[in-house]
């Protein structure tokens, strides 16, 4: 998890701060458009990677219940 959100805030500050750039900000501006680019970018990466999880511990609770009434239907 914390490796998801460092990435998504590195993504984020790098995304936005070299859009900044290329708008033709000052620096001060680049720094403070790459600072919120880099929370949202943590904030939503950590969003997308718990529905990530979520899903797949979905499918692998949905597979089990399955294989149990497959193994079921096959013993009687």
């Amino acid at each position: 998890m914390k490796f998801v959100f460092l990435s998504g805030g590195f993504a984020g500050f790098v995304i936005t701060s070299g859009a900044s750039y290329w708008a033709g900000h000052q620096p001060d501006r680049i720094l403070l458009d790459g600072a919120v680019g880099c929370l949202a970018g943590g904030i939503l990466f950590r969003w997308f990677w718990t529905v990530l999880v979520g899903g797949i511990r979905e499918t692998i609770l949905q597979r089990h219940a399955a294989a149990t009434a497959a193994a079921g239907a096959a013993k009687k």
